[in-house]
C-alpha cells in the first residue's frame, strides 16, 4: 500500500502498516518510521492522513508548547530523590529539560475507541529522569501535544485516569 505522504508501506510484524524513516521538522529534522494502527480497516483513513500531514507541518512549537508541562513531570519524578541519589537528576528550569530528553524514533498512529473517537499519534521517549518509564508524547490529530507523562498507553488524561473531566489535561 502506498500514500503520498508517507510512500510505500510495508506491513511490520504485528501486522501494522509502517512507514521508511520521514525527516519531521518539528524534531529537528530526526527521522521517525510512522506506524498506521488498524488503519486498513479504518471506516475514515482520510484521518490518518490528515493528522499526519498535521504533524509533517508542525514546527518546534509543537514540543516548545508543552515544556513547561513536561518539566513538571520532570519535578514529580525527582522529587522522590536527593542529590547525590543515583537516580537524581538536576534540571534548573524548563528551557533545559530538551537537553535530557531522547527522542523516540516511532509514531504510532491510531484511533481512539471511544470519547471523541479522533486520531493520535503517540511518541515514546526516553528521559534521563525517568528511565523505566520514560516520557510519552501524545499528540491529538498532529496538532498539539494533549497528553505527556510516563509510558501507560493511554490517549488521553481522561482515558488514563477514567475521568471525562481530565479530557482536556495535558499533564497530571
Amino acid at each position: 500500500m502506498e500514500i503520498p505522504i508517507l510512500g510505500k508501506l510495508k506491513l511490520n510484524r504485528f501486522n501494522e502498516l509502517s512507514s521508511e524513516p520521514i525527516s519531521i521538522p518539528a524534531f529537528g529534522g530526526a527521522k521517525c518510521v510512522f506506524v498506521l494502527e488498524e488503519f486498513e480497516l479504518d471506516e475514515n483513513p482520510a484521518e490518518f492522513v490528515s493528522a499526519i500531514e498535521n504533524i509533517l507541518k508542525a514546527d518546534d512549537s509543537i514540543l516548545l508548547n508543552v515544556k513547561n508541562d513536561i518539566y513538571r513531570y520532570y519535578e514529580d519524578i525527582n522529587s522522590n530523590f536527593v542529590a547525590g541519589d543515583d537516580w537524581y537528576i538536576e534540571i534548573k528550569s524548563s528551557d533545559d529539560v530538551f537537553n535530557h530528553i531522547q527522542l523516540g524514533e516511532t509514531l504510532y498512529v491510531s484511533r481512539r475507541t471511544y470519547g471523541d473517537k479522533a486520531i493520535y499519534i503517540s511518541l515514546s521517549c526516553e528521559c534521563d529522569w525517568e528511565e523505566e518509564h520514560g516520557l510519552l508524547l501524545v499528540f491529538k490529530e498532529g496538532r498539539y501535544i494533549n497528553k505527556l507523562g510516563g509510558y501507560d498507553g493511554h490517549l488521553t488524561n481522561s482515558d488514563a485516569y477514567g475521568d471525562k473531566n481530565l479530557e482536556k489535561v495535558v499533564y497530571r
